[in-house]
């Protein structure tokens, strides 16, 4: 049995594809047809083979200012992924790009396996939702969300079907003769989606479309999107520098640091196997503790602390990192460290201890007892730890060799 999962055009022919066999060539009557990517059920069936979108060492220069640094990722059609980092990094520029508002300096964008790197934005079969939204005032909600329709001289009468639905499945049927400036943010937004997705095109990309609401509205509209990704099952290239959005929307993350990619992977890969210590240091609230070590005693030891060895001698000049849930407190065994803060926070509470020459927050179920000023003990499980090198650059590591005095 095979499923058909996303479309493009080309004239002339429809090539049907098999998970393993061959592709068939079949003649059509109509100058535009649609090329349907095929799976085999047993396979994984969330995506096809095939990359919906595609940069090969894409890159954007502003004289000797490098926005955006030989980026290359790929994107699974029917994939929400998001391409997260800290302003400037050069995430709304990569979007520029693939929306053709922008030209790379060099590197080639592909889009269903079709270069569309010089091609104008109306040739590439994308639709956008922008950080402002970005609609006419002095048009209704139903014209704001129609208007590329008009522009594109589709008939009346698929204009009002594709209304109608859009309308219903956003739940914007009540505000159709309402102006932008009668609704609320989050109306707003929905109008801006409406109009993205009234296109049918198979790529949406969104640049931080959520960053104008409050934070209730924000978590309420990030399950919408998701939500209506999943069910048109449209490709969406999401950008942002919320990592909680990120990790909570994403098939895949692509996290950006000055014009480069640190890491593309699963919200899981991100957070669990952080490639170098700016991804540690990114993903996650509060972010990964980064104890540095250096020579001493035969071995390596956190800088700033005494006794024995805790790892071999290899890993002074690296840095040890653990993830705050893991470290447990308030065993008479393990590191003795003094509490410079506790955070409580309902649920739980988060504990800055100082160690040595750093700090590190562990993050406890409920309230705390402890209070600033008070000394106690830490441990974390073997394989809790993560090692990166002197280069920052994370390294297997065997769990025989974590530090034996902070194991549980």
């Amino acid at each position: 049995m095979y499923q058909g999962v996303s479309s493009v055009s080309l004239p002339g022919v429809r090539i049907v594809r098999g998970a393993c066999a061959a592709a068939r060539v079949l003649p059509l009557p109509r100058p535009l047809v649609r090329i349907r990517h095929y799976v085999d059920a047993s396979a994984d069936e969330r995506f096809p083979c095939v990359s919906a979108l595609r940069l090969e060492r894409v890159s954007k220069h502003w004289g000797a200012t490098k926005a955006v640094d030989e980026a290359s990722f790929a994107t699974p059609s029917g994939a929400l992924v998001v391409l997260l980092g800290p302003s400037g990094c050069g995430k709304s520029t990569t979007l520029r790009m693939i929306a053709g508002l922008d030209a790379p300096s060099a590197g080639r964008i592909l889009i269903d396996e079709r270069d569309v790197t010089r091609a104008a934005p109306a040739e590439r079969r994308i639709s956008m939702v922008f950080q402002s939204y970005a609609l006419f005032p002095h048009l209704d909600v139903a014209e704001n969300i129609v208007f590329g329709l008009r522009v594109r001289k589709v008939s009346p009468a698929e204009r009002d079907t594709r209304l109608a639905k859009v309308a219903h499945l956003l739940g914007l049927s009540p505000y159709l003769a309402r102006k932008p400036s009668q609704l609320s943010g989050g109306q707003q937004q929905r109008v801006a989606l409406g109009r993205a997705i009234i296109a049918e095109t198979p790529v949406c990309l969104m640049d931080e479309p959520l960053s104008n609401l409050d934070a209730q509205l924000r978590a309420e509209m990030r399950q919408e999107i998701r939500a209506l990704q999943t069910r048109l099952r449209i490709t969406m290239v999401y950008v942002t520098h919320d990592q909680v959005e990120a990790m909570s929307m994403a098939d895949r993350v692509v996290l950006l640091n000055k014009g480069r990619i640190e890491q593309d992977g699963t919200p899981a890969e991100l957070y669990e196997t952080p490639a170098n210590v700016f991804v540690a240091r990114f993903i996650g609230t509060p972010p990964m503790n980064l104890l540095p070590l250096v020579a001493g005693g035969g071995g390596a030891i956190v800088a700033g602390t005494e006794g024995p060895p805790m790892l071999p001698a290899a890993c002074a000049g690296g840095t040890l990192g653990v993830r705050p849930e893991h470290i447990a407190i308030g065993f008479e065994d393990g590191v003795r460290v003094g509490v410079a803060n506790v955070e409580y926070l309902g649920a739980d509470s988060l504990v800055t201890c100082t160690v040595g020459d750093a700090q590190l927050q562990a993050r406890v179920a409920g309230r705390c007892a402890l209070a600033r000023g008070d000394t106690t003990w830490l441990k974390w499980p073997r394989g809790a730890a993560t090692w990166f090198d002197d280069t920052g650059r994370r390294v297997a590591h065997d769990s025989t060799e974590a530090p034996a005095t902070m194991l549980a």
